[in-house]
């Protein structure tokens, strides 16, 4: 059942919710990465919870970009936001992009830096998208005032951004409910490439996924850093109700005896593959889809 973008646009006015697969193998690198589409309706309807095993069947493994603006003051975060709310945002969503994040720091230290989650579908969106916004005349127009904000007054100060690859048993992003709450990005730094790999090993393999998943952490999404700062690293988002909620679910983390049973694991040890850990607790901006 391999519908286009084209074919599956006028379905979409009609329909309640419906995901659309496409899947056309590429090679790249030696490696295969599969192309696919996950589309939800036109009307902003947010993508039911699948199982692991319908995710796994549907080909897709999503690549990430974590952005991090550092803006100098209010103006240039009501630039952005006014960007990602009228231009950004509606742009990848018809592109086929959904649950675009963008966060705010919980608790900043001065003026706040936003945290931007941008997730595709395959190595080919994430390739095309610059081509297609170029393009794009309504996206043009609508983030005319951050497209084109003159250099005596920029509508940023930095970008810094990451590359990330969905871990392979969370292959697509799990959005939670939309409801007051705040979020945990964490960065695990390794000493080694191999730490790195043994690191996602316990993730996907071990079993460490599925206790964040049982524990109620809401995991929205595991991620191998592949481009960016400080690798080797992975990154992963959770979310809780408020911070002692947060406390409460890492405690229980801490004292799960599966957890305990794996990281008694000589080869998974923390001392060997974990050399830093950056929590980062964000809250989402009124435009954002996560």
């Amino acid at each position: 059942m391999a519908n286009n973008l084209n074919s599956a646009s006028s379905a979409m006015l009609q329909a309640i919710f419906f995901i659309v697969l496409s899947s056309q193998p590429t090679t790249m690198k030696r490696r295969s990465f599969v192309k696919a589409s996950l589309i939800t309706t036109a009307a902003g309807a947010v993508i039911p919870q699948i199982s692991e095993a319908a995710i796994h069947k549907t080909g897709i493994h999503q690549f990430y970009e974590l952005r991090v603006y550092t803006l100098k003051n209010a103006q240039q975060q009501e630039i952005v936001e006014e960007y990602f709310a009228n231009a950004f945002i509606p742009a990848l969503n018809r592109y086929g992009s959904k649950h675009i994040g963008l966060f705010t720091e919980l608790k900043p230290t001065g003026q706040t830096k936003l945290y931007a989650f941008i997730p595709y579908n395959s190595w080919d969106d994430l390739m095309t998208i610059s081509d297609k916004l170029a393009a794009d005349k309504l996206y043009l127009a609508a983030g005319d005032a951050y497209l084109n904000a003159p250099a005596t007054e920029p509508a940023y100060e930095r970008i810094e951004s990451s590359l990330l690859k969905a871990f392979a048993h969370t292959p697509v992003l799990q959005a939670p409910e939309k409801k007051p709450r705040i979020f945990e990005l964490r960065r695990y730094e390794h000493a080694s490439e191999a730490a790195g790999k043994k690191k996602l090993e316990m993730f996907n393999d071990a079993g460490e996924i599925n206790i964040f998943k049982r524990l109620g952490f809401n995991p929205v999404f595991f991620g191998e850093t592949i481009i960016g700062e400080l690798r080797p690293n992975l990154i992963y988002m959770v979310t809780f109700d408020d911070m002692a909620a947060h406390d409460n679910h890492w405690k229980a983390f801490g004292n799960d005896p599966e957890w305990k049973k794996i990281s008694a694991i000589p080869d998974y040890a923390d001392a060997k593959l974990v050399s830093r850990i950056t929590s980062t607790f964000i809250v989402p901006a009124t435009c954002s889809q996560i």
